[in-house]
């Protein structure tokens, strides 16, 4: 069995030279803002988003006055898709519990889910101002339960964004900033004159903006690698070339250098989709981006089988998946790597970008491999506790744990449970020895 990869885009070493300049810019500008703080912030929004307030920072006022800038049926449309990324944020919460066992007479383990403290949540809005992203990031944070949640969206024509404005306040954001970019997302983390640094960063932006996220990752947690959109479409010969097409070039609109890629059995589905993407191409008023990312960044493949697109599909672990063949859900229960699954030709990418209420902040990059997307959890951290009740269990564990601290050569660690042998189990313990064995457990 073979696969034929019909269409492929740039070479592997053009990417990774692409990237090499992105990081090395990036470290640069963090530095920068990690030194000079506000002024460094400034100088960055001025050069590349000609913006220069007096604050970065929102007023109520300046919020109250951007949402009044919404028309009614908007306002209508947000607030139908916040509620259903709500529902199911809210049911992702509830299915995630503190829990507490007794293991043993008088040992109780248990753990809680704390939510972070603060979070920075990056709106993008260089061509496209995301609106949906608030959501996805802002509203889900505050069904978490985090605190201080911050957020920040670049200038759109020399100002906030009224809709992102509207989104963020509506989901629940503490502080709302218009900043964009690297400055964004590195004056959140780093902190600066007037801006407390957070303690994890999330959401999507362009190569510069993940690339910020991960120089950034350990400074402060992040919710995940989100660089520029992929797409991936299985398909046979169940659904036409139109939509197939119009599903990869729908997301190849996002930037210049979104994969899109199409996995099939069928050539004939493969030639009429290369096609089709022609036509589309010339109605689509985005042509200018989709054709860029398409002919960079696009790839078909043909395969002969599917156990071959199943196994392509999980070692290329794209961001989204649509789904579009004769066995969907075996697809769904075989795939392992990816960030979304689209199961099906009645449902769609933009639907989970925008409104059905799954996250669509997911891994990119071969992320999937590792982690699944954004979701409620990812701002909850789970910590464990413990506790001894009783004389008999504090003796009976500190018996096994000193002699096992002993069996690597730990004899400080040995002497924290001799230390309670002693005065609850009234065993002598000769100091830095190992407990002694009972008859019962010989």
């Amino acid at each position: 069995m073979t696969i034929e990869h019909l269409k492929s885009g740039k070479p592997a070493e053009a990417r990774a030279e692409d990237d090499a300049k992105v990081r090395a810019t990036v470290e640069a500008t963090l530095k920068d803002i990690e030194t000079r703080g506000d002024a460094a912030v400034r100088e960055l929004s001025a050069k590349f988003d000609g913006y220069e307030p007096e604050s970065f920072r929102l007023s109520p006022s300046e919020i109250e006055a951007a949402m009044q800038q919404v028309s009614t049926r908007d306002m209508e449309d947000i607030r139908f898709a916040q509620t259903q990324i709500r529902r199911f944020a809210e049911a992702q919460r509830a299915s995630m519990t503190d829990i507490e066992v007794e293991t043993m007479p008088g040992v109780i383990l248990g753990h809680r889910n704390i939510p972070v403290q603060s979070v920075g949540c990056y709106v993008p809005g260089g061509k496209f101002p995301m609106v949906a992203s608030a959501h996805m990031s802002v509203l889900t944070a505050s069904v978490a339960g985090v605190p201080r949640i911050i957020a920040s969206a670049p200038p759109v024509k020399g100002g906030p964004h009224p809709a992102i404005v509207a989104a963020m306040h509506m989901g629940g954001a503490h502080e709302i900033y218009v900043m964009g970019g690297i400055q964004a997302v590195g004056a959140m983390a780093l902190g600066t004159e007037t801006i407390e640094p957070v303690h994890m960063l999330v959401g999507p932006g362009n190569a510069f903006v993940a690339e910020a996220k991960r120089q950034l990752y350990g400074r402060v947690g992040i919710d995940l690698f989100a660089g520029p959109t992929e797409t991936m479409v299985i398909a046979d010969d169940t659904v036409d070339a139109e939509m197939v097409a119009t599903d990869l070039l729908g997301q190849a609109e996002h930037g210049y250098n979104s994969p899109a890629c199409l996995i099939t059995n069928s050539r004939r589905l493969a030639d009429e989709t290369l096609a089709e993407i022609d036509r589309l191409l010339d109605l689509l008023p985005t042509r200018e981006t989709a054709e860029t990312s398409w002919r960079d960044y696009g790839d078909i493949y043909v395969c002969d089988s599917y156990d071959e697109m199943l196994t392509l599909a999980n070692d290329l672990a794209y961001e989204h998946v649509q789904v579009m063949t004769d066995r969907d859900d075996w697809f769904l229960d075989n795939m392992h790597s990816y960030g979304a699954l689209f199961l099906g030709p009645r449902t769609n990418v933009a639907n989970g970008d925008k409104v059905i209420g799954t996250n669509h902040t997911l891994p990119t990059k071969k992320a999937g491999r590792y982690t699944g997307g954004l979701w409620v959890g990812k701002f909850l951290k789970t910590h464990s506790y413990q506790k001894v009740t009783t004389d008999e269990a504090a003796t009976l564990i500190g018996e096994y744990g000193s002699r096992l601290c002993l069996l690597e050569g730990f004899v400080g660690h040995a002497e924290q449970c001799n230390i309670r042998v002693r005065r609850y189990g009234g065993v002598n313990v000769p100091y830095g020895e190992p407990a002694p064995y009972r008859e019962a457990a010989e």
